[in-house]
C-alpha cells in the first residue's frame, strides 16, 4: 500500500503536531515556521527533537525547484548586502552534511564566489586547512579541506551557511577556528531559520565585539523552540518505547509502519534489476565543493546539466510520472542541480528530491509527525569512523514509478549492490531503480614536471615593453640582443619554398611614414568608441559566462592590446583587478606549452581566458584548441577552455565577442609600435629549448614612435560614454545565439580556388590581416567590399606604397581581405616584393 508523504503544506496537517503534543514542544515565530518546519524524534543523547526542514532536501522529498530556490534566493539577499565589490571577494562555506547543497545554492544566488563545504571524509595526503566540532550533531568532526589553501586566506567577507541556528554554537566553534587562522573583518551567516532562544541570541554580537568584526545574519524565517522541563529524558523515553514496540511485531520502522528498519524480511530474493546511467559527467568538474567548487566552476556544470538530465529522462520508464532523486549524503548540490533540470525538461513527470543521511530518526508513521518511513541500509562508501547504518526517509510508500540513485564514485561499492544495500531497499518499494554515479573529485598535485618551478617569472615593463608593468605579464625569453630580422622578400621565398617556417625569423620593422601615422591618429579618434563598445561587450560575455574572476592570457601580440583594454574594463566597471599575461601561438607548431604549465601552477585553468584581437578564417581558433588538447593529453593538466575572446569576429568562428563588424582597430595598423614595442614570437630551435618559453624582442630604440600607451588611453577614455550602450549589447548578446558558422573559412576557401591560389594560408581575410600582409608578407592583391569607406584608407596607404592593386568586389564578406603573392619568388617579384600579375 502507497502512503502520501506530508511535505508540510499548509492545507495539511502539521507535521510537528504529533511531537508537540506528547512532548510539549512548542513552536513559535514567524508565520512561514510551520511551513517549513515539522518535528521528529532521534537517538541522539544531545538533543532528542529534530527540526525537519521542508525545503532542505534531505529528509523530506520536496520539489528541486523549491529547494534550489530557497537557498538562491538566500544567496541573493547576501549579495545584496555585501554589494558587488564585497561579494566578488566572499568565499561561501556550508556544513555538512545537511547544508551542503544548501551552501551550494547560496553561493550561486551570491554568483560571484567560491564555494566550499566541511566533510566528514578525510582524504590522504590532503592536509586540512581548519576543524570544528558540532555540538548537537549525530557526528561531530568536521574538516575543511580546500584544494588551495588560498581559499580560506583571503580577507573578503565569509558566509557561512547552515540549515537552522539552534545554540549558535556550531558558527561560534568554526568562527574561532577560522578567525585565529585567517582573521578577517566581515562574517555572514545564512540559514534558513533562526531558531536560537532569548539567551542564545546575543552570543554572535558579544563574539562580534571579542574579535573587532562585523557578523550578520541572514534568515528566510526566525523563531525559537519552547522546551519543557526535562524534555530530553522524555523524548529518550519515548524513542526507546517506540522502537521496542516496531521491534517486537518484527521489525517496522514504527507503530503500524510496514517499511523495515533492520534486515529486509525477505532477504532471499531475487537481487533486483537496477539501470545504471551514464551521465557524462564533465571531466575534472568537482562533484561538488568539498574541496571547492569556483564559478567557473558552476559555469562548467550549468553547460552540461542540460545533456546529463536529458540522459536521466531518456533512461526512465515511459510511464514513469512520479520519479525521485535521492542523492547520498554530503552529495546533495550535484543530485540537486540533476533533479531540478530534470523537472525542467520532463513537464509531465513529477519529480521530488532528498538525500540519504547518517542521522538516525525514529520514523512515525502519522500525518501529524515529519518522518513517516525509514530506509535502513549499511554505510558504502568505507566511511573513515567504520561502517554504520544509514537511512532513507519517507522514501518508502511515497508512491514512486522511479527512484534514481545518485552517489560519488567513492559510494560505489560492493555495499551498495548487496542484498541488504540501498539498492534493494529501494527495490522493495519502487518498480524501478536507476543508478547515477558522479565521479569523486578528489585533488591531485599538478600532474607536471619538476619545470614549473625552474620557468621564469613573466617579463614585465619597463623592462621588457612598453606598457606598465601591472598591465601585462609576458611568457616569453628576452631575444632582444639577437638578430632575427630578415628581409620580406628573403622570408617569403623561404617560406613558401618550405625551407623555414615563418616564426623562425622576424620582417624587418616598418616605418611608417608622417603621412600613415596620421592616418592612425585620424583612424583612433573615429574608432575609438567603437572599439570601446566592442571590448566593453566580450569583457561582460566573459564575466557573465566564463568566470567573474577570469585569468586573461592574450595570445601576443595582436591579442595583447586587446587585453590590456579588457582589464582595463573589468577595474572600471567592476573593480576587478584582472590578471593579464600574454604567451605565443605559432600556427602549425601550437601553443607555448611551458606557458601553460606557468599557468597551471598558478591558476585555476578553468578561470584562463585566451584573448585575441580578431577572427580571420578561424585558424588560430582551430590552432588553440588542437594544441590545448594535446596537452592535456601529454601533461595531464585539464581545464582550458580553447574559447577565445575577441575584440571583433568577422568570421564567426567563436562565441565570445565584442562585435562580428569587420572594421579598422587601429592596433592592426602598426607594428610592435602599438604593441608595447614587442615583435611577434620566435620560435627557433637553436633559441628556444624544450624547456624554455618561445622567444620575443623588445624594441627599445623605437620608444620615440610609439604609441601603444596613447591606444590604451584613447580608448579607455571613451568607457563612460558607452557604459550605457554596453549593458544593452552584452545584454542582447548573452540572450543570442552566437553559434559560429564558420563563413569566414568558407569564404576563404571560395576565394583560394577562384583566384587560383590553391592554398587557403594565402588568403588572409578582414582588415587586420590584410594590414599584417601589406605589413610583413609579399601581397599580390588587395580585394575591398565595393563601398568600403574610411576603414580601408589605410590599406589603400599601404597598397599604394607597395604597388599592390586594390580590385573592388560587389559581394565579400569581409570588408577585404589580403592576397599574398601565390607564387613568389624575387625573380618572379623582383627584389624589392613589388607585386606582379602572374
Amino acid at each position: 500500500m502507497n502512503r502520501a508523504v506530508n511535505n508540510g503544506a499548509s492545507d495539511q496537517v502539521w507535521t510537528g503536531s504529533w511531537v508537540a503534543e506528547r512532548l510539549g514542544v512548542e513552536l513559535v515565530g514567524d508565520d512561514e515556521l510551520t511551513g517549513l518546519l515539522g518535528l521528529a524524534l532521534r537517538r541522539n543523547p544531545k538533543r532528542a527533537h529534530l527540526l525537519v526542514s521542508n525545503v532542505l532536501g534531505k529528509h523530506v522529498p520536496q520539489s528541486p525547484s523549491v529547494v534550489y530556490g530557497a537557498g538562491f534566493a538566500l544567496g541573493r539577499r547576501v549579495r545584496e548586502l555585501l554589494g558587488d565589490d564585497e561579494a566578488g571577494r566572499a568565499v561561501v562555506l556550508g556544513y555538512a552534511e545537511t547544508a551542503t547543497g544548501l551552501g551550494h545554492s547560496v553561493a550561486d544566488g551570491l554568483a560571484l564566489a567560491p564555494y566550499l563545504h566541511s566533510t566528514r571524509r578525510p582524504i590522504p595526503g590532503i592536509a586540512p586547512a581548519g576543524g570544528f566540532e558540532e555540538s548537537h550533531s549525530h557526528a561531530t568532526s568536521h574538516l575543511l579541506l580546500p584544494e588551495d589553501p588560498a581559499l580560506l586566506a583571503g580577507d573578503g567577507p565569509l558566509v557561512l551557511v547552515d540549515d537552522e541556528f539552534s545554540t549558535g554554537n556550531t558558527v561560534l566553534n568554526t568562527l574561532r577556528d577560522l578567525h585565529e587562522r585567517y582573521p578577517r573583518r566581515w562574517y555572514v551567516i545564512v540559514a534558513l531559520v533562526d531558531m536560537r532562544s532569548a539567551a542564545n541570541a546575543g552570543r554572535l554580537e558579544d563574539f562580534a565585539r571579542e574579535i573587532g568584526a562585523r557578523v550578520d545574519l541572514v534568515a528566510a524565517a526566525s523563531g525559537t523552540v519552547r522546551l519543557p522541563e526535562g524534555v530530553l529524558e522524555k523524548g529518550q523515553e519515548l524513542v526507546a518505547r517506540y522502537e521496542a514496540e516496531s521491534a517486537a511485531v518484527g521489525g517496522p520502522s514504527s507503530a503500524g509502519s510496514s517499511w523495515p528498519v533492520g534486515p529486509h524480511p525477505d532477504d532471499n530474493r531475487t537481487h533486483p534489476h537496477i539501470t545504471r546511467v551514464d551521465l557524462h559527467w564533465p571531466p575534472g568538474l568537482p562533484d561538488g565543493g568539498r574541496h571547492g567548487f569556483t564559478p567557473s566552476h558552476r559555469i562548467r556544470l550549468e553547460r552540461a546539466l542540460p545533456t546529463m538530465a536529458a540522459r536521466l529522462a531518456e533512461a526512465l520508464p515511459e510511464d514513469a510520472r512520479r520519479v525521485h532523486i535521492l542523492g547520498f549524503e554530503e552529495l546533495m548540490y550535484a543530485p540537486l542541480r540533476l533533479a531540478r533540470e530534470l523537472e525542467q525538461i520532463a513537464s509531465d513527470t513529477e519529480v521530488r528530491y532528498s538525500t540519504t543521511t547518517r542521522s538516525p530518526v525514529l520514523a512515525v508513521d502519522d500525518p501529524g509527525y515529519a518522518i513517516r518511513t525509514r530506509l535502513v541500509f549499511p554505510a558504502h562508501d568505507a566511511p573513515a569512523d567504520g561502517p554504520g547504518e544509514r537511512y532513507a526517509y519517507n522514501v518508502a510508500g511515497a508512491g514512486f514509478d522511479a527512484v534514481i540513485a545518485v552517489v560519488d564514485s567513492t559510494a560505489d561499492t560492493p555495499e551498495l549492490h548487496a542484498p541488504d544495500g540501498l539498492l534493494a531497499r529501494l527495490a522493495a518499494h519502487t518498480p524501478h531503480v536507476l543508478l547515477a554515479v558522479v565521479p569523486s573529485y578528489v585533488p591531485e598535485p599538478p600532474l607536471v614536471p619538476e619545470r614549473p618551478d625552474m620557468l621564469p617569472e613573466p617579463l614585465r615593463g619597463p623592462a621588457f615593453s612598453s606598457y606598465a608593468p601591472e598591465e601585462v605579464g609576458w611568457l616569453l625569453q628576452d631575444l632582444s640582443d639577437v638578430t632575427l630580422e630578415a628581409p620580406t622578400e628573403e622570408r617569403e621565398e623561404a617560406i613558401q619554398s618550405g625551407g623555414a617556417h615563418y616564426a623562425e625569423s622576424l620582417p624587418v620593422e616598418y616605418q611608417p611614414s608622417e603621412q600613415y601615422q596620421e592616418l592612425f591618429h585620424a583612424a583612433l579618434d573615429t574608432s575609438a568608441a567603437r572599439i570601446a563598445r566592442a571590448v566593453g561587450a566580450v569583457t561582460e560575455l566573459v564575466l557573465a559566462e566564463r568566470s567573474p574572476r577570469p585569468v586573461l592570457v592574450s595570445l601576443a601580440r595582436a591579442g595583447t592590446p586587446v587585453g590590456v583594454l579588457m582589464r582595463r574594463w573589468a577595474e572600471y566597471r567592476h573593480g576587478l583587478d584582472l590578471p593579464h599575461y600574454a604567451v605565443s601561438i605559432v600556427r602549425g607548431r601550437g601553443i607555448d606549452v611551458n606557458a601553460l604549465r606557468w599557468l597551471a601552477a598558478h591558476h585555476d585553468p578553468a578561470d584562463v581566458v585566451f584573448v585575441d584581437g580578431w577572427t580571420g578564417k578561424g585558424a588560430i581558433t582551430r590552432e588553440l584548441a588542437d594544441a590545448l588538447r594535446e596537452f592535456e593529453e601529454a601533461e595531464g593538466v585539464s581545464g582550458f577552455d580553447p574559447e577565445i575572446a575577441v575584440l571583433a569576429d568577422p568570421g564567426s568562428c567563436v562565441r565570445t565577442y565584442g562585435t562580428r563588424e569587420d572594421f579598422l582597430i587601429p592596433s592592426a595598423c602598426l607594428n610592435s609600435t602599438v604593441s608595447g614595442l614587442i615583435s611577434r614570437t620566435v620560435l627557433r630551435a637553436d633559441l628556444v629549448g624544450p624547456n624554455d618559453y618561445h622567444g620575443a624582442k623588445f624594441y627599445r630604440e623605437l620608444a620615440g614612435a610609439d604609441v601603444s600607451v596613447d591606444f590604451l588611453d584613447g580608448v579607455a577614455a571613451r568607457f563612460p560614454e558607452v557604459a550605457d550602450a554596453v549593458d544593452a549589447l552584452a545584454k542582447e548578446l548573452l540572450s543570442a545565439d552566437r553559434s559560429p558558422t564558420w563563413e569566414g573559412w568558407a569564404a576563404v576557401e571560395r576565394i583560394s580556388e577562384e583566384y587560383g591560389i590553391h592554398d587557403v594560408n594565402l588568403v588572409k581575410p578582414g582588415v587586420g590581416e590584410t594590414t599584417r600582409v601589406l605589413l610583413r608578407r609579399v601581397p599580390w592583391k588587395i580585394l575591398a567590399r565595393a563601398g568600403a569607406g574610411a576603414d580601408l584608407d589605410h590599406v589603400r596607404l599601404l597598397a599604394e606604397q607597395r604597388g599592390v592593386p586594390v580590385e573592388e568586389v560587389a559581394e565579400l564578406p569581409y570588408t577585404c581581405v589580403g592576397l599574398i603573392h601565390p607564387k613568389y619568388t624575387r625573380g618572379a617579384t623582383g627584389a624589392d616584393g613589388r607585386a606582379v600579375t602572374v
